[in-house]
């Protein structure tokens, strides 16, 4: 494990959206990591003083969000997996091919990744208030790969050389024996290995949230017409 990220007495989490609804990787103010934590709603998350969790937070009423395309532009051959043209007025929809229809007389369409994880994000939405924010971040599981390792990471998180590259990014701060037994226990919990390995590396940018070592993007963000800021750490 690695020193430079302990946080006594102050509990981390990352949280990712799966199958089951979603995944948390918590880590107690012992240093104690607690995982999989399967939730079914957002709001039944246990107590934790700093949670990174991968879906936007903040949604412009048009156009695309700063974060967004400062990450895409930072993570390079990776850049596909952030999800831009989250907007406010897509969460009244509920057919793609109308909310697609809008996003595109706004500027841009809308992915079927990102249609995907709109009942994600209306939860979300729903349920943050700027207050939260406070302890509850935004962040992106290749932004916060690319702070462990230097570099946008080499393969795509879904093939056997992603995975163990993701691993090995992790083991420094999650030690590997205990990641890889989360893995293999995962049958039957509606948690993909790589939603599981993502939330492990949000818990880290949520380490690096508490020690004030985490990046921000944009520098300078924006906040959306309700008041939340519109951002990522990692």
């Amino acid at each position: 494990m690695n020193d430079d990220l302990a946080t006594p007495n102050v509990s981390l989490a990352g949280l990712d959206g799966c199958r089951g609804g979603w995944v948390m990787v918590r880590r107690d103010g012992t240093g104690a990591f607690n995982a999989p934590i399967i939730l079914n709603q957002i709001d039944a998350m246990p107590p934790t003083d700093i949670v990174v969790i991968d879906m936007p937070i903040g949604l412009p009423e048009t156009g695309s969000r700063a974060c967004d395309l400062e990450a895409r532009a930072l993570l390079g051959r990776r850049r596909s997996s952030v999800f831009i043209g989250a907007r406010r007025p897509l969460l009244s929809f509920r057919d793609y091919a109308d909310a697609n229809a809008w996003a595109k007389s706004d500027g841009s369409g809308i992915s079927k990744q990102l249609w995907h994880i709109l009942d994600k994000i209306r939860q979300v939405d729903a349920w943050i208030t700027l207050a939260d924010q406070k302890w509850c971040r935004e962040g992106h599981p290749e932004l916060a790969f690319l702070a462990a390792v230097g570099t946008p990471l080499a393969y795509p998180k879904k093939t056997p050389e992603g995975e163990a590259e993701r691993c090995a990014a992790l083991a420094r701060f999650i030690p590997l024996p205990q990641l890889k037994s989360w893995l293999d226990d995962l049958s039957g919990k509606m948690v993909a290995r790589d939603d599981l390995i993502d939330a492990a590396i949000l818990c880290r940018s949520a380490a690096r949230t508490a020690l004030g070592r985490a990046w921000q993007l944009p520098a300078n963000p924006e906040r959306d017409a309700t008041g939340l800021v519109m951002e990522m750490v990692f």
